[in-house]
């Protein structure tokens, strides 16, 4: 035996015994409460996954979109799976910048997803995100603040009677709102809140010629009710307030109404976390009297793959992990079947255990069924989405708007000056976009 072959037979040897070196996935996500659960499950995919570590990026809900949307449309990679909105997913699917999700392995169960959520994250068939929850928006309501004025949630509830029965239930001597409703900027933020109010008042982005409609009375009406609503019967410094710190405030008995996304159910009534789990009821979205619409809100928050990824094979592993049936199971055993992912699965809805032991499952099934984004307004639009408008544009126009208007609910502006400023800026943007000719 030469000297050669000894020293490569003792290299492969330590080769073969050396360490394994780990992929490492960086993950971009949004500050939630289930993300954060997901973040202290991870041990169990590390484990089943010994070459692959994860490194958490976990960002407020603005942040996030500001910062994955630069990287991706520049192709920086600093992600390897990022944590983006049906909104984004078939808009940048068709910019090229996400991989096929087409290696999720043959026990996912693509087929099982519901099919208004699998829907909006396809492209020609083929799938781009899979989905980590869903949600459309309901009302949760104290049901002893209720019960003590001498109300009752009707079925299906308008806005004039929420206005009364927030203005009713508001004790600012034993620090309780009426309601608590999203004021802070945002395009995903306050104005997720303000579409669906609109559309639920009869009102619209655009019309079918792509002029905005801040100067119709649909607007006026539906703005100068919701700031005057905040006012009479909302927080304090409510035009900061977003979903976490309104599910906070509701979690801490100083909200009567909220209205918002239906994830928030599980939290509200979780009485680890929340001081009135035993006393929320839920109803659904109001609408306007004499409008047939109810916000149409439909979303989910779903984990996808950056084209630039240079670990996307290990990154699908992960989502399929993440977005399973069995991580579904793993959070019902740590935490209990009420606080599993919603809105994402069919199976879930026909768990018996899962309808046990949430009394929110049938109300927010009902609340995504009822959501249809083909026809966000109860008049004629040229575009899709529920509490969005489905177009590349609307991230940077609906933020501006979402800064105009929180300030109006700050005191800092008026209702018609937003609505005019509103409308000139739109117009504007859609003009130098080539929408309006």
């Amino acid at each position: 035996m030469t000297l050669k072959t000894i020293l490569l037979g003792a290299c492969s040897a330590l080769v073969l015994s050396g360490p394994v070196l780990a992929e490492t996935l960086t993950i971009a996500t949004v500050n939630n409460g289930d993300m954060i659960r997901m973040q202290g499950l991870t041990e169990d995919f590390t484990a089943k996954n010994p070459d692959i570590q994860i490194e958490w990026v976990t960002l407020e809900e603005n942040v996030l979109r500001e910062r994955v949307t630069t990287d991706i449309a520049t192709g920086g990679g600093q992600y390897d799976i990022l944590t983006i909105g049906n909104y984004e997913v078939p808009i940048w699917a068709k910019q090229g910048w996400l991989a096929e999700l087409n290696a999720l392995g043959d026990g996912y169960d693509v087929d099982d997803l519901l099919p208004a959520i699998r829907g909006g994250l396809s492209v020609d068939g083929k799938l781009y995100a899979a989905p980590f929850y869903g949600e459309s928006a309901m009302i949760m309501y104290r049901t002893d603040l209720f019960e003590k004025a001498g109300l009752k949630m009707p079925e299906s509830p308008t806005w004039e009677f929420i206005a009364d029965a927030a203005r009713k239930i508001t004790d600012r001597n034993a620090d309780i709102n009426g309601i608590c409703l999203r004021g802070k900027a945002g395009w995903g933020e306050n104005m997720a809140f303000v579409t669906a109010l609109n559309n639920s008042f009869g009102g619209r982005w655009f019309d079918e010629n792509w002029q905005p409609q801040f100067d119709q009375p649909e607007w006026k009406e539906a703005l100068q009710f919701y700031v005057d609503l905040m006012k009479d019967a909302g927080p304090a410094g409510a035009s900061s307030n977003g979903f976490n710190e309104n599910l906070t405030l509701f979690q801490q008995g100083k909200c009567g109404m909220w209205m918002d996304a239906t994830v928030a159910a599980s939290f509200v009534s979780n009485p680890k976390d929340s001081t009135v789990a035993d006393k929320v009821g839920y109803a659904l979205f109001p609408s306007k009297e004499g409008v047939d619409n109810h916000g149409h809100w439909l979303w989910s928050w779903n984990l996808a793959i950056p084209a630039s990824s240079k670990n996307a094979e290990a990154a699908q592993k992960f989502i399929a992990w993440a977005t399973s049936k069995e991580y579904t199971e793993l959070v019902a055993s740590k935490e209990g079947w009420a606080n599993v992912p919603p809105g994402t699965r069919t199976s879930l809805y026909e768990n018996e255990e899962y309808k046990k032991a949430a009394p929110f499952a049938e109300p927010t099934l009902a609340a995504m069924q009822a959501a249809d984004i083909t026809k966000p307004s109860v008049k004629p639009v040229p575009y899709t989405g529920g509490q969005f408008v489905a177009i590349p544009e609307f991230q940077a126009i609906g933020t501006n708007v979402g800064q105009l208007f929180s300030a109006v609910v700050a005191g800092q502006s008026s209702v018609d000056d937003a609505l005019a400023q509103a409308q000139s800026a739109t117009v504007r943007e859609m003009t130098r976009a080539g929408y309006i000719k």
